[in-house]
């Protein structure tokens, strides 16, 4: 890897061929996990089946999953390999036998992997049996948010197209952005640099840490990889984090969708990891 140093506060690294090919088996493999957790998909099964479907499916193609034994301050470590995030949960949601999947409910299933020394990432919101139109144009208009910020990652733009591109398209439709939470620069290690938002602030600029409302407009440039995904919800878009240090839920309870895919900055666009 090569350094790519736009700013002084950040350190971005450039992944090489050989880096990018490992990446895109590591994705590929994340997409695997999710094909098989779709197709399980039925109301009355729990998340934790789920889970050990994706973990058997990481594990039988060579990887292993990325979530398993992460930590974050004051939080447990993680010991499943995905998040499993219902209706009012926006990310993070523990894998539970008792959390039973039901006819109407959305779930967000996320995973990552590790192949070779390299994560992919990615999330996808699902519709348990029949869901209401209301609910339908929510993840609808929510996956379209992430493929506007994927056209958005071309060298040249900077991150503040990609967020703007999400943040127009989410708020002409009425809908609330979660803005606590960010996408981020995947490679060697789960969380890298750039974070990736949904959103640009507008007014002051404030510090690195905490709620954070400054981001470093980044240009892009080939061989920037990260993963874009946009949480968006049916209310104002305010978390707060629950007890078990994980699991994050919207505050007034509205329905929240996410989607994700780690791409690859390109010569001349944005190359998508993680597909089957």
């Amino acid at each position: 890897m090569k350094l790519y140093r736009p700013l002084p506060e950040v350190t971005i690294t450039l992944k090489n061929e050989e880096e990018l090919a490992l990446m895109r088996e590591a994705g590929r493999i994340v997409a695997l996990a999710h094909a098989a957790m779709r197709d399980a998909l039925r109301p009355g099964i729990s998340t934790l089946e789920l889970d050990r479907l994706a973990d058997t499916v990481i594990r039988d193609h060579g990887a292993v999953p990325a979530f398993i034994g992460q930590q974050k301050p004051n939080s447990p470590r993680y010991l499943h390999a995905t998040t499993a995030s219902i209706n009012h949960e926006v990310i993070h949601g523990i894998p539970r036998a008792d959390r039973i999947l039901a006819d109407g409910d959305i779930v967000s299933l996320d995973t990552g992997t590790i192949y070779n020394g390299f994560v992919g990432d990615g999330a996808w919101t699902y519709a348990v049996g029949e869901i209401k139109p209301t609910v339908q144009r929510l993840l609808e208009v929510t996956r379209a948010a992430l493929y506007l910020g994927i056209e958005k990652a071309r060298p040249g733009n900077y991150i503040k197209d990609i967020a703007l591109a999400i943040e127009t398209h989410v708020t002409t439709a009425g809908y609330g952005i979660v803005r606590d939470y960010t996408g981020h620069g995947v490679g060697a290690k789960m969380w890298e640099e750039p974070s990736v938002p949904n959103f640009w602030p507008k007014g002051t600029k404030g510090g690195r840490g905490g709620r954070r409302t400054y981001f470093d407009n980044v240009r892009l440039v080939p061989g920037m990889t990260f993963a874009i995904e946009p949480m968006i919800c049916t209310g104002l878009g305010d978390t707060r984090e629950l007890e078990d240090g994980w699991t994050v839920i919207t505050t007034d309870k509205s329905l929240c969708a996410h989607f994700e895919h780690t791409i690859a900055v390109t010569e001349s666009d944005a190359q998508i990891m993680t597909l089957p």
